[in-house]
């Protein structure tokens, strides 16, 4: 692979030279009409083959005023396309009740896509794993009687079709299909069902197909896609999904090479290591897929975004899913990943030409461990060692936090444990979750009694033992209170719990807490997995032997009462029940907390940071930011180095060893007003809030290390002098090109030297070898400005070293434009 890195830039460099004409997506307010089909190389849009790349944005993990700032953030990193499924579970949370308002208005996202001059690959579905909640499905529909997921099912193929439909229909009426002139290109039906297809035996199959057909005859018009699909009909095209698809071939010679989700970084649950994909390795994988005959290619995700309110799915899912994605979970840009992959892209649309009009890549095999692809035939090859050598991608920045403590002042309300109000049903024997929180709360309380003599009393006593509470299997986590008092708790997915309890003589409430952390998101037979807990609950240890819970009356209490109230509401907000919460004050579990804060001056991106408290939920305004756990990750496992070399999977590059998993959460500018924001925190341990903070996200410190050896930008490959040959590419030096975020300029420059330096962005250092005018020609290129570009080469800084390949290494400071401003005059 090491060698392939090398060998695919000098074949890019080939093909872009063969045609030099850079491909341009027809923009304008939208579109005029346009057919799109395909054939065995390409997706034929308006009758001209494509090699599209795409950029995955769900539009319910931003805000509605986070999407346009998204979308033109992607489109500058080269996208053509952007991808997003369609989320069933919250446009339709009560069946036949549909939302498509907010950060739900899939409409106005489509045309703010429409309007960018994108195209739209739209993915319905239904199911869409996405580590979403219940796989996107709505709680409801497992409550409808006979029903069976993603099989031969008449129930279910009855509402699976009914939401596509209306999807399809919504599209339609909104003239937002191709040949109505508006963005979307593609649709697909079902989601990696070749996964599970086994599990569901001929009525897997049959399910596949019927699926297909369903989809085709609702008339959308534009081609149907599943991915992980090898059985696809013949009108359907069947894509690859994972981290390569290179070697990928669809099931017919009839259909492109799509690569529906190129998974740029991975997942993160609570307890776990942050996964990081090298861009050196995406930038192969991707490179080396065009090369190879892919059409269409796809970041999962390009922008990851948010699981606000209780959208995480897993379970165990955190409620960022930044997925270490070009795009942040704030929205800023990711580097040098969103650099890298931005000259990446323009490199192949230079090549796209050349790329569409030959069916394949002719191969030469020059060794073990090398190729080379040519759509001509080629006598003398060049190796080149760095992969896409343009300084303009190696810039790194590094996210700075202002710190400021919410407040002093803070108040409190503790939720009582157990039952709390009328509407608890009391029932013989153990009731699963789901069946009865219909998913509306996390929480459901379990409450039994049970009388102990004074002959069990003494019974434990003289053999200086303890009952135990034993809970055959149990997910995802369970409290368990004895008499009003925590006696323990456990997580897990379907463990066993064994729990010594302190019981005294008479009767004795005990009462579980059985909470889900986001609904299980993958697999077959969703609708029979369940939360809660499963088979005999007992007492043991007792003197005339167990005692059997499990079919005792028990009361069940959906939620917590200070959900149902909705104090977290700004309107609910005068609840009398609050109390003042004094400094240093004996904390207890299950509390309320709530204070007023005015929003930080400015635009950057704002973050609650909670990694002084324990688990819980979080709410400003009334907007539900999330939940919250500051479980820590392992020690181990993690790379002081990461060596991008060879095959990626997610335990590779990880980082956070032995910190919290997630400790900020992304609180939306459009949710905050000037002054008097209320936040309110629900906390399940003995934390307390004083040390809650408020933090600003934005890019402080930039870097770039190019050497005189690396290419000249790629723009300048489409220069005209270029094309009639008056130039080649030993006539032009390579750039270091700067910038900081929109708002922001370069305030100073904190390290530069052209010579031979050492290290890396933050801890750069002198080499044997050093301009000595490094530091003041970069600093008058780029101090005061929000980007500037600066040629490394011999003509600028001199030759400080004879004879050795030079380096530009320079680390700057951004900061705000204003501050810059002041601090120069």
């Amino acid at each position: 692979m090491v060698v392939g890195r090398r060998m695919l830039l000098q074949w890019l460099m080939i093909t872009a030279a063969l045609t030099l004409q850079l491909a341009i997506l027809a923009g304008g307010e939208y579109f005029k009409p346009f057919n799109v089909s395909y054939d065995h190389r390409a997706v034929i849009i308006d009758g001209k083959r494509r090699m599209l790349i795409s950029a995955g944005i769900h539009y319910p993990r931003a805000t509605a005023e986070m999407w346009p700032d998204l979308i033109a953030k992607s489109k500058e990193g080269g996208a053509d396309v952007i991808e997003t499924y369609a989320f069933w579970n919250v446009h339709e949370p009560i069946k036949g009740q549909y939302n498509f308002e907010g950060r739900y208005d899939i409409v106005k996202f489509a045309k703010l896509v429409g309007s960018s001059g994108l195209y739209l690959l739209l993915r319905i579905g239904p199911y869409v794993c996405a580590e979403w909640n219940f796989g996107g499905f709505p709680v409801w529909l497992r409550d409808i009687p006979g029903i069976e997921f993603r099989t031969d099912n008449a129930p279910f193929k009855e509402e699976m079709q009914r939401f596509v439909k209306k999807i399809v229909d919504l599209m339609r009426a909104e003239s937002l299909f191709s040949w109505q002139g508006g963005p979307i290109i593609m649709l697909q039906i079902e989601n990696e069902y070749g996964n599970v297809e086994s599990s569901f035996g001929a009525k897997g199959k049959a399910y596949m197909k019927w699926a297909a057909e369903m989809a085709v005859g609702l008339g959308a018009d534009v081609p149907w896609v599943m991915c992980k699909q090898v059985d696809a009909p013949e009108y359907i095209i069947d894509a690859c999904n994972g981290y390569y698809c290179d070697g990928f071939r669809p099931n017919s010679q009839n259909k492109p090479m799509l690569w529906t989700e190129n998974w740029d970084g991975w997942y993160t649950s609570w307890g776990g290591r942050l996964p990081h994909r090298p861009v050196e390795d995406i930038a192969f994988a991707v490179a080396r897929f065009f090369q190879r005959g892919g059409s269409l290619m796809n970041y999962y995700m390009f922008f990851g975004g948010t699981n606000f309110g209780r959208t995480s799915g897993g379970p165990n899912q955190i409620t960022s899913y930044d997925y270490d994605a070009p795009i942040d979970e704030y929205g800023l840009l990711s580097q040098p990943k969103w650099g890298h992959l931005r000259d990446l892209h323009a490199a192949i649309k230079l090549c796209e030409p050349a790329l569409a009009a030959a069916d394949s890549a002719h191969y030469i095999k020059l060794g073990p461990k090398q190729e080379v692809a040519a759509q001509t035939s080629i006598k003398t090859v060049r190796f080149d060692v760095p992969f896409l050598k343009d300084g303009s991608f190696l810039a790194q920045s590094t996210i700075q936090e202002k710190v400021a403590h919410i407040s002093e002042s803070w108040l409190s309300l503790e939720e009582p444990i157990g039952v709390w109000g009328d509407n608890n049903v009391t029932f013989q024997g153990i009731l699963e979750h789901l069946n009865l929180t219909k998913d509306l709360s996390d929480y459901l309380w379990y409450t039994t009694r049970v009388y102990v003599s004074d002959e069990d009393v003494l019974f434990w006593e003289k053999n200086e033992i303890r009952p135990t509470l034993k809970i055959h299997s149990m997910r995802d986590m369970v409290r368990i209170f004895i008499n009003g008092k925590l006696a323990g708790s456990a997580k897990g997915k379907w463990i066993k719990v064994v729990q010594p309890v302190q019981l005294t003589e008479g009767y004795n409430d005990i009462v579980l807490l059985s909470q889900t952390v986001g609904l299980q998101n993958y697999g077959a037979f969703l609708e029979k997995d369940g939360t809660g807990f499963r088979g005999p609950i007992k007492l043991t240890g007792c003197k005339s032997g167990d005692v059997d819970l499990t079919n005792s009356f028990w009361t069940y209490q959906v939620g917590l009462k200070g959900e149902y109230e909705r104090i977290y509401a700004p309107d609910q907000s005068m609840n009398s029940r609050w109390n003042e919460l004094p400094h240093g004050a004996m904390s207890s579990i299950f509390s309320w907390y709530k204070t007023h804060f005015d929003a930080p001056a400015g635009t950057d991106p704002v973050a609650l940071d909670l990694s002084s408290m324990g688990k819980g939920q979080v709410w400003v305004n009334g907007h539900h930011i999330g939940r919250y756990w500051t479980l820590a990750a392992p020690k181990n496992g993690c790379q002081q180095t990461c060596d991008y070399r060879g095959a990626y999977d997610s335990d590779k590059c990880a980082t956070n060893c032995g910190e919290p998993t997630q400790v900020w959460y992304h609180i939306p500018r459009s949710w905050l007003q000037k002054s008097d924001n209320l936040v309110v925190i629900f906390e399940e341990t003995e934390k307390t809030p004083f040390d809650v903070s408020i933090k600003l996200r934005f890019s402080e410190t930039i870097c770039g290390q190019v050497s005189e050896k690396h290419y000249p930008p790629l723009d300048i490959w489409s220069d005209p002098e270029i094309k009639d040959g008056k130039l080649s590419e030993s006539d032009m030096a390579p750039l270091m090109n700067l910038k900081c975020e929109d708002g922001y300029s370069i305030s100073s420059i904190e390290f530069a030297s052209y010579g031979t330096p050492k290290g890396r962005c933050q801890v750069f250092a002198l080499g044997s070898c050093h301009a000595s005018n490094s530091l003041s020609l970069v600093s008058e290129a780029c101090k005061g400005r929000n980007s500037c570009s600066v040629q490394v080469s011999n003509a600028v800084f001199g030759d400080p070293c004879r004879g050795t390949v030079k380096t530009l290494a320079v680390q700057a400071r951004c900061s705000s434009s204003s501050s810059s401003s002041s601090a120069m005059k």
